[in-house]
């Protein structure tokens, strides 16, 4: 219990003494020790590594989960399972979710009609995108959210931990120097001689006496100043050290940040080539929309009883094609497109192009004319101009 009392009066003085001295340091009625120009600029470098480190963590959580919301939720959930030591469960996307309505929807409005047909393809499109996300946000997690997290949650707490350290020191040692100085001042003017003609012999034992107190007093200072010192360095080079290592940090964030870029272009890439494939099976399937723009196109003239056509329903002999005198009409491509065959014709997105129809030609496909090139294209890649 005595030892318990004596550690807590200790404690308590040690921190009224650094108190003191820090706010003597703000009003500048005491010295106060600098740091040499290396380690202020490892100090603020280090600040500066924690701040936006900070930043790009929580906005790249942002970028992995948009909704406020849900971010909050899977925070918690992940916590739970970790404390737990449970197995994280898998999460639907967006997408995912998205594709399942379509594709139920698609039940519903009969899959043999355009509309449902259309559903059906679009959500299983939506399903792939779902899980080339759900792959991209589990790659990005580890291989870049991680590495984050671990620097600001164990490097920095243990460097913000001995810099707290370092200036309790400081001002330890600051203190002592405060103590020396002072305690010296006082041996100085108890050691001044006395005039013994104006001092009383008696006086003259009590300075004498009072000057050998000041000089054990100012012996015990020092002694406890070059303690202090000794210990304010060794944890100056401990700090240096650990903030020095903020470099190897910077490396190790810049190799997460590569393998990050790696997957987000991977992760674009691939749902660059589902959304092709899904334009290109659209392209192939029969839809209103693309029965109405044809007729629009197509005049009365163009179509004769009777009349023999180039176009047969199976082969599509286009050397023989020719435009017709009126009917014709500019289109712009929407999307790139690559020609199947050789009766295609392959498009690039935002060209302006001619388009028309001839007689007993599917109705989801046009002829379309650009320079001296001609073939089939699909109507649901253009956008047809007035």
């Amino acid at each position: 219990m005595d030892f318990s009392v004596k550690k807590l009066a200790s404690g308590a003085g040690l921190f009224l003494t650094r108190a003191v001295q820090f706010t003597e340091e703000k009003l500048g009625q005491a010295e106060k020790t600098e740091l040499d120009a290396q380690f202020e600029n490892l100090i603020s470098r280090a600040d500066c590594t924690k701040h936006w480190t900070e930043k790009i963590y929580r906005q790249t959580e942002v970028l992995l989960q948009p909704n406020p919301i849900d971010h909050t939720g899977a925070r918690i959930e992940e916590f739970l399972f970790e404390k737990l030591d449970w197995k994280v469960p898998s999460r639907v996307t967006n997408a995912e979710l998205l594709g399942q309505y379509m594709q139920d929807a698609a039940k519903e409005f009969d899959l043999g009609m355009p509309y449902g047909n259309t559903l059906e393809k679009v959500g299983e499109c939506e399903k792939r995108l779902g899980e080339a996300e759900k792959e991209f946000l589990q790659t990005s997690a580890i291989s870049f959210l991680t590495p984050l997290r671990n620097f600001l949650e164990g490097d920095w707490r243990t460097i913000s931990k001995e810099r707290r350290l370092l200036e309790n020191l400081r001002l330890d040692l600051d203190a002592c120097k405060t103590r020396v100085k002072k305690a010296k001042v006082a041996e100085a003017k108890a050691a001044t001689a006395p005039d013994f003609q104006e001092t009383r012999p008696r006086n003259y034992v009590l300075s004498a006496s009072a000057s050998a107190l000041w000089t054990e007093e100012v012996e015990k200072a020092e002694h406890e100043l070059r303690i202090a010192q000794t210990e304010f360095d060794r944890q100056a080079e401990v700090t240096r050290l650990l903030l020095e290592g903020i470099s190897s940090t910077h490396v190790n964030h810049l190799r997460c940040l590569h393998e990050f870029v790696e997957a987000q272009a991977a992760y674009y890439k691939q749902c660059h080539l589902h959304m092709q494939e899904l334009q290109k099976e659209l392209g192939r399937l029969p839809n209103a929309f693309a029965l109405n723009s044809t007729n629009a196109i197509a005049t009365p003239s163009m179509v004769t009883e009777g009349s023999s056509s180039p176009v047969e329903t199976d082969t599509l002999k286009i050397e023989e094609v020719q435009a017709p005198a009126t009917g014709t009409r500019k289109a712009r491509v929407l999307y790139d497109y690559d020609a199947a065959d050789s009766s295609e014709l392959s498009l690039l997105a935002d060209e302006l192009i001619t388009v028309y129809t001839v007689p007993g030609m599917d109705s989801d496909w046009l002829i379309g004319e650009k320079g001296n090139h001609k073939g089939k294209v699909p109507v649901t890649y253009l956008e047809l101009l007035s």
